[in-house]
């Protein structure tokens, strides 16, 4: 036998240096783990990048903000509950009580069960401020019924400085609970706004056309509101509150003409009698 031959290598079935289908295997989960993970990092900072992007280009009435304060609302609907009040007894709805009452029911109801923010989601919540509302608008339109039609068939025999005051709570009235209502009903109402849930405004604030002359958490509140009412009120018009859907429209149209036929007919009744000898 050739000695030389002992020293050529033999292929061993049983030594074979290749990995087993296993080592393979178990490299090849890890590595796909490890992309994983490199792939995790990467959108977690692209959404984190995207979010601070987003939070600097969308104005904060589109984004999730905290409510608004309660007391503005209430403070408002307590003046509207004492102008109810002031009206003289012939002009008020009967038992004079009731409607008051009943307000002021509701409004403390409210104030306790979301006394600070108003950003509290609750289907109760919502149905009580639209009844306190309905209840003092409905308190107001007989107030305001009962006046015109005493002016137009002449039975109303108040003097002229009693008349005015009289038709000014009501006129006035009437511009907070138009305001209530636009605080209600924009965008699904204050809770839904300070969610951002509809993206589309029934009213277009001047600062949401030029967003660069406003500062960024700009965002409106019951005060733009009470704003947008007076304005309305006072120029049977929009003024630099657009409206943009066909119910803020109409109700606008309504309060315009309720504005415009009471102040015209108190105001000419008024100067009538001090015409008179």
């Amino acid at each position: 036998m050739d000695p030389n031959l002992s020293d050529v290598p033999v292929d061993d079935p049983d030594h074979d240096d290749r990995p087993s289908p296993v080592d393979e295997t178990a490299g090849l989960t890890e590595g796909l783990r490890a992309q994983a993970r490199r792939v995790e990092r990467l959108l977690g900072s692209g959404v984190q990048a995207l979010g601070d992007v987003e939070g600097r280009v969308l104005p904060a009435w589109r984004q999730v903000t905290r409510g608004e304060p309660r007391w503005p609302v209430s403070m408002v609907v307590v003046g509207a509950l004492l102008l109810q009040t002031s009206l003289p007894a012939h002009l008020a709805f009967h038992p004079r009580w009731l409607l008051p009452s009943l307000e002021g029911l509701l409004l403390v109801g409210l104030v306790v069960a979301d006394p600070r923010r108003i950003e509290r989601r609750s289907a109760g919540l919502r149905v009580t401020s639209m009844v306190l509302i309905a209840l003092i608008s409905a308190a107001n339109a007989w107030s305001a019924g009962r006046l015109v039609l005493g002016l137009v068939h002449g039975t109303e025999h108040a003097t002229a400085s009693r008349l005015l005051m009289s038709g000014g709570a009501i006129w006035l009235t009437n511009v907070i609970v138009f305001a209530l209502w636009y605080w209600e009903l924009d965008r699904g109402g204050p809770v839904a706004r300070a969610m951002a849930m509809q993206p589309y405004p029934d009213f277009l604030f001047a600062q949401m056309q030029s967003p660069e002359l406003a500062p960024p958490q700009w965002e409106p509140a019951f005060v733009d509101y009470l704003y947008l009412s007076f304005t309305n009120a006072t120029a049977f018009s929009p003024t630099d509150v657009l409206p943009m859907s066909r119910w803020a429209k109409c109700t606008m149209m309504l309060q315009s003409a309720v504005s415009l036929a009471t102040v015209v007919l108190v105001i000419a009744r008024a100067v009538n009698i001090l015409q008179s000898p």
